[in-house]
Order: structure tokens, then C-alpha cells, then sequence
């Protein structure tokens, strides 16, 4: 009776205590809601949501100041997508290539190579991207625009090479955490891929990865935030200028834009930069209901989703297998 009285006692205790985790971290969240509200309202509310949205000139200490943050925006928008083309289909491949396809010998390095890539400061990729992307991407643009009257040269700092660096610093998050969702799957959905006729290699594809496909999409929502969010890397080797975002235009992202001028700015230009980050607070916020969507979607169709998706990978598997003997 006593020991159930203790037992009782401690998973009480256990309950308050997670109880109170979570409604710190709920507060953290209200809290940096509310005051990223109120520090970026009163710029929309003095220059107006149409002309910093929409506005393309960003010129807050001009005697006329205007505030226009289309192409920032644009930019971010721009460069974590050519980031995510490069990262995303390379950390999931070389996550298949660690779960599946790997021996002992090849993915200790391959993995020890990761990790020391997660390591890395960011400070570093941008030290990086000066001194070995930067003279590479510069070589290239005199190449391309050789003769140009129009063009502006940057030196190599573009939209191109952030992309590039922020390509690079997305892999540690997409192949440690899709390696992970991909060795979660149950053997039951290889085996009856296997069982069926389907070979190895559409068995990763067609079973293995639709049925780690939940984890692997936090995988992916994960590295493109921090895509979104790194600063001090693509401050190195952007540009800094605010552009249309071309691939070989210096250009400059929301959080470059917060870095780069929040230590001397004042008043309304200060206001501004705060909604500058209220603007890449909701792209975060965005980002993470789109994750919850995909979530949701995949596990309402998770359970016949794997028979589905092992009978199709055996059907391809018969299909190849009658045309080579037809052959």
C-alpha cells in the first residue's frame, strides 16, 4: 500500500513537471508573439503594410526614407528555394544511400563527415564561400556576361553563391533526421516489396522512402528553416544589396537585412527593422503549420498507404522482369 502511495506520488510530481515545461515553452512562444507585434506595428502603422510589402526601394536613411521590402523579401523567398532544389534531394539520397545501400566501411566516414559539417560555425561556410566560392562564381559571371554593358559585376557575392553555402549548411538536418525516419520503417514494408518482385532499388524508393515520408518531411521543413534564418554565413557572400533576386545580382535577404543595419538604426528605421522580422516570423510560422498539415495527411493515409505502395513497387518489378524476357 505504501509503495503504491509513493508510485502515485512520483508520477504526480512527473505530471506537474512536464506540465510545467510546456506551458514554459508555450509562454516563450506568446511572449516573443507579442512583443514581435508590438515592436513591428508601429512602422506599418506610420509608413503603411502596401508600401513595405510591396515597395521595391530600401532607403531608410535618405532624406525621402523609403522602406520597400519586396526584393527582400523575393530574395529570401528565391534563395531558399534554389537552396532547397540543391540540399533537399542530396541529403535525402545520401540519407537512402546511409540506411540501405551503405556498408560498415563506407558510412562510418560518410557519416563522420556529416556530423563534422552540423559542427561547423556558420561564421566558417561564409569565411568559406569568400575565399573559395566567391573567386570561382566571379570567374564564371565574366565568363557569362563577357561584354555586357548592363551588367554589374559583384565580385562573385550573389544570390548564387548564398544559395550555394545555404544548400551546404541544410544537409547535416535532412540526412540525420531522414536516415533516422528512413531506418524507423518496419522490415514488414521491405519484406513485402521483396516478397512481390520488386527489386532493391524500387523497394527504397517506392516502399522505404513514402513510408518514412512523415519524418522525412520534418527533416525537410527543419533544413529550410534554417535556411530562412541563417544570417551570418549568407552576409558573407550575398552581396548585400537590395536587388531584384537574379542569380548573379548582390542581393540581400531578411535576415541580412536585420544583421546588417540593426546596430546603428534609430527610430523609424529601427521600427522598420523589426517588422522586417515580424515578416520572417511569419514565413516561420508558415512553415511550421505546413509541416503540421503534411503530418496529419501522412498519417491519416499511413496505414493502407504501405500495402498500396509495396504492391506497386512489385507490380513495376513484374512489368520489368516480363520485358527483359520478352528481350
Amino acid at each position: 500500500m505504501e509503495y503504491r502511495k509513493r508510485k502515485a506520488a512520483g508520477e504526480a510530481a512527473a505530471q506537474m513537471l512536464c506540465t510545467f515545461c510546456a506551458a514554459i515553452a508555450l509562454l516563450a512562444v506568446a511572449s516573443i508573439t507579442v512583443y514581435m507585434l508590438k515592436s513591428g506595428i508601429p512602422a506599418i502603422r506610420q509608413v503603411g503594410l502596401k508600401e513595405i510589402l510591396f515597395g521595391t526601394q530600401w532607403r531608410p536613411t535618405a532624406r525621402e526614407p523609403r522602406f520597400g521590402i519586396l526584393y527582400v523579401i523575393l530574395t529570401s523567398i528565391v534563395g531558399t528555394s534554389l537552396a532547397s532544389l540543391m540540399g533537399i534531394p542530396l541529403g535525402i539520397l545520401t540519407a537512402v544511400f546511409l540506411a540501405e545501400a551503405a556498408g560498415r566501411g563506407m558510412a562510418g566516414p560518410v557519416r563522420c563527415a556529416v556530423e563534422l559539417l552540423a559542427g561547423i560555425p556558420s561564421v566558417i561556410y561564409g569565411l568559406l564561400g569568400i575565399y573559395l566560392l566567391n573567386p570561382w562564381m566571379y570567374r564564371l559571371e565574366r565568363r557569362l556576361f563577357a561584354g555586357s554593358g548592363t551588367h554589374q559585376f559583384t565580385g562573385g557575392a550573389n544570390l548564387l553563391s548564398a544559395a550555394l553555402v545555404l544548400a551546404v549548411m541544410m544537409l547535416p538536418t535532412v540526412i540525420n533526421i531522414s536516415e533516422a525516419s528512413i531506418r524507423a520503417v518496419k522490415p514488414s514494408v521491405r519484406e513485402a516489396s521483396l516478397a512481390l518482385g520488386a527489386s532493391r532499388v524500387q523497394t527504397w524508393f517506392l516502399a522505404v522512402l513514402p513510408a518514412a515520408a512523415p519524418g522525412i518531411a520534418t527533416a525537410v521543413v527543419l533544413g529550410v528553416g534554417r535556411a530562412i534564418g541563417e544570417a551570418m554565413a549568407i552576409t558573407l557572400v550575398s552581396g548585400g544589396s537590395v536587388n531584384f533576386p537574379l542569380p548573379f545580382h548582390s542581393v540581400r535577404f531578411l535576415t541580412t537585412a536585420i544583421v546588417g543595419e540593426m546596430g546603428y538604426a534609430q527610430g523609424l528605421h529601427r521600427q522598420a527593422l523589426f517588422t522586417i522580422g515580424l515578416v520572417l516570423f511569419a514565413f516561420i510560422l508558415l512553415l511550421n503549420l505546413w509541416l503540421t498539415g503534411i503530418l496529419k495527411n501522412s498519417a491519416q493515409g499511413t496505414g493502407a498507404g504501405r500495402t498500396e505502395r509495396a504492391g506497386r513497387a512489385a507490380w513495376i518489378g513484374k512489368e520489368r522482369s516480363a520485358r527483359q524476357r520478352r528481350a
